[in-house]
């Protein structure tokens, strides 16, 4: 039995979330998940370069 199979279900998550934290505080929610995703993606993208930054100088050192 899969969950949120069925729209009634995806509409009962959402009257429950917002019982729960309020019409307020979801959208200051919404804006921090936002940012906080924007700061994972840059610092994910920022180690891929380095990784290929070291690949590049390691193989030209030897």
């Amino acid at each position: 039995m899969p969950f949120l199979r069925e729209p009634s279900h995806i509409l009962l998550l959402l009257i429950v979330v917002i019982i729960l934290f309020g019409a307020k505080r979801l959208p200051d929610s919404a804006r921090s998940l936002g940012r906080s995703l924007r700061i994972f993606k840059s610092e994910m993208k920022d180690m891929k370069n380095d990784d290929k930054k070291d690949d590049t100088d390691g193989s030209a050192a030897r």
